[in-house]
């Protein structure tokens, strides 16, 4: 069994992403690492190239701005790093420039792709998400978030990413099948010094269509970003997180006032969240996968 991984990154210095800490992460169970960097002048590429690895490959890229429509530039680049792996690898191990897979869960994420490896009704791994918000100590549990996404892949080329690179589907845009593992990517997008954080949101505007969701949801009414204001929902996050994210813990020096008692929900929201507290399901939960079903 052969193992590729394969991200992309842009601005990774500018904008703080944990994209070194993101590939050294799972690069304990990859033979090979490809990393599509994109057209920018702060150091990014050098960031990568001082990664002490000769499982690394870069590709140099140019981002289509015409691809806003959803955050589709996200998937296409996605897509240049996974077409540039060699046909020889059986599994793909996708992670963005700001997850971090806990060294605890490796051993048993090898242990599954062994385990599915021949089992063609398998598309893909799905791992479970901890969106870590504001600060190191805190995750989002609120149905806007997530709670998993298939991030190994078989290397199949007609596995496509999907519109903003969050998930996977085949070209005709058939959902594909997978099987969770025990293992969480621990995403630390929200994760950042408050005028970086404004800074991150400034300039992902570029990369998205005006009249978007995600942009309209994104207020820039002050120099920092305002965690407090920003969240519906949160929990204390109690458990340990990655070695490789040790040093950024160490230098956090910014102290947002966040609550896991304060709730900002509507009436249908509020009756949601409660309902999958209480019964462990998330009704109308929009997946971009098929869950497989063991025979």
């Amino acid at each position: 069994m052969k193992v590729c991984g394969f991200s992309f990154v842009k601005n990774a210095v500018k904008f703080d992403y944990p994209i070194v800490e993101a590939i050294t992460s799972i690069l304990p169970v990859c033979d090979k690492f490809i990393v599509a960097v994109g057209d920018c002048n702060d150091g990014s590429r050098e960031l990568i190239e001082s990664i002490d690895s000769d499982k690394i490959e870069i590709i140099d890229t140019v981002w289509d701005p015409s691809l806003r429509e959803r955050g589709r530039v996200l998937a296409s680049e996605t897509n240049k790093a996974f077409d540039f792996i060699p046909a020889e690898y059986d599994w793909c191990f996708y992670i963005q420039g700001d997850e971090v897979v806990h060294e605890k869960y490796l051993p048993g994420i090898v242990l599954s792709m062994k385990k599915y490896l021949h089992v063609k009704a398998v598309d893909g791994l799905i791992m479970h998400y901890t969106h870590l918000y504001g600060t190191f100590d805190y995750y989002a549990d609120s149905r806007g978030w997530y709670r998993s996404e298939i991030r190994i892949i078989r290397n199949n080329k007609e596995i496509r990413s999907w519109n903003d690179a969050q998930g996977f589907r085949w070209k005709n845009a058939k959902k594909l099948t997978g099987v969770f593992i025990d293992a969480f990517m621990y995403h630390y997008g929200w994760v950042r010094p408050p005028k970086l954080m404004m800074n991150k949101l400034e300039g992902s505007k570029q990369y998205w269509s005006a009249n978007s969701k995600h942009i309209k949801s994104i207020k820039l009414e002050s120099e920092e970003f305002k965690y407090e204001e920003g969240i519906d929902s949160l929990q204390q996050f109690t458990g340990t997180h990655p070695k490789v994210m040790q040093p950024r813990i160490d230098a956090l020096n910014w102290h947002p006032k966040l609550s896991t008692k304060k709730k900002k929900f509507n009436v249908r929201y509020f009756v949601l969240y409660y309902f999958e507290k209480l019964f462990k399901y998330r009704p109308f939960e929009n997946k971009h996968f098929i869950q497989y079903k063991e025979s």
